[in-house]
């Protein structure tokens, strides 16, 4: 029986079909009609002015950061529960991040401790250079409160939508509440160009300044002239054609991770002990991945006995994030609050949520999961 993957690519003819017209053009370079095409397709979707696609959505970070002038010793507000990539980024430059909890709405940065922290750091004289927001899990943070606050301090904000393309706040996309907002498409996101991820801005300065900084910073003139430190993060136009007819059916891969989310929730939702987390009240959820909680005293036993029972049966399924100030290589680092997304990481669990996956597996996962033993019947 074939293993069943967290989040497994999704492609099909659309795909083949556009990579061949990319080759087929010779232009294979990470640039060209390909990925001026992606740039522009992908903007529009999300209603930003400008988009620029870069190797990663760890290198778009990385840019939107030195864009901001974060160096060394800058301290930068983000959001304890994600992935490590966020928190990676800003050590990139030099900063030194400051972890917030998450709201148990929306499992993202909870907008009275932002409030709070902001507010105390007004008072001493030492605002962030920055505030990374991270749209957790396929779903927005609540915008209008963290973006008030920041603007209250003329703090600029970063969205890190790596995990929410699709994804609504009061009927915005994801990924337009940032003065820069950046999306993965790695080969577990939404939509995949098997490495590679963009930057989106609505100032059409800060687009051309992260175009020039991810081409090598290379000067106009007719040799190679540099004088600044440039990166090599631009996307490949064979990849950006992937990304082009993957982002032509991104409303039906968001219907079906729905359905998917929708069926665990009919055949597990009733069960002792087993919770789910909750689409936010302003927004729509793309359910990239289901994350369930698991009460041991009322099912009968942990995450961690489920997880391992279903690796028995070759289905894929793994914890909640770490929080970033539980991580070694953050030891010490400061965190307001911290205890909604411990809860989530010691209780939570992402089950196979790829759009790919058919309904024969994920009836195979939950019955998988029905049949852990210690389970109270």
């Amino acid at each position: 029986m074939a293993r069943i993957y967290l989040s497994a690519p999704h492609v099909g003819e659309e795909e083949r079909r556009l990579l061949a017209e990319a080759l087929d053009s010779g232009w294979i370079a990470p640039l060209g009609p390909q990925v001026d095409a992606f740039e522009r397709e992908l903007a529009d979707r999300v209603g930003v002015a400008h988009g620029v696609a870069l190797s990663s959505g760890t290198a778009a970070l990385h840019l939107a950061l030195l864009m901001l002038g974060v160096g060394p010793g800058d301290e930068v507000l983000t959001s304890t529960l994600t992935f490590v990539a966020t928190a990676n980024a800003i050590r990139y430059v030099g900063g030194v991040p400051v972890f917030l909890d998450s709201e148990p709405r929306t499992l993202n940065m909870d907008p009275d401790l932002l409030a709070e922290e902001l507010a105390e750091r007004a008072a001493a004289g030492r605002l962030p250079k920055a505030v990374v927001v991270v749209d957790l899990y396929g779903q927005c943070a609540e915008y209008d409160p963290i973006v008030a606050a920041c603007a209250r301090y003329d703090v600029p904000v970063v969205e890190d939508a790596a995990e929410a393309l699709g994804a609504t706040y009061k009927g915005r996309s994801a990924g337009a509440f940032g003065l820069m907002s950046v999306f993965s498409f790695n080969g577990n996101k939404i939509i995949t160009t098997s490495g590679g991820g963009m930057l989106v801005t609505p100032r059409k300065e800060l687009a051309e300044r992260a175009r020039f900084l991810a081409t090598q910073a290379r000067d106009p003139a007719p040799h190679y002239e540099h004088s600044t430190i440039g990166y090599n993060y631009r996307l490949s136009g064979l990849l950006a054609a992937v990304g082009r007819a993957q982002l032509r059916s991104l409303d039906a891969r968001v219907a079906r991770r729905r359905a998917i989310h929708a069926r665990y929730v009919e055949a597990l939702g009733q069960v002792p002990g087993i919770g789910f987390t909750p689409e936010p009240p302003n927004g729509t959820s793309t359910r990239w991945l289901t994350v369930i909680t698991i009460d041991p005293e009322r099912f009968g036993c942990d995450r961690e006995t489920v997880r391992t029972h279903l690796e028995t049966l070759d289905i894929e399924a793994r914890p909640a994030w770490k929080p970033m100030h539980l991580q070694p290589v953050f030891a010490g680092a400061s965190c307001r609050g911290g205890a909604v997304a411990e809860a989530l990481f010691d209780r939570g669990l992402c089950l196979p949520s790829g759009s790919a996956l058919s309904d024969d597996e994920i009836t195979r996962v939950i019955e998988g999961f029905l049949s852990t033993p210690g389970r109270r019947r």
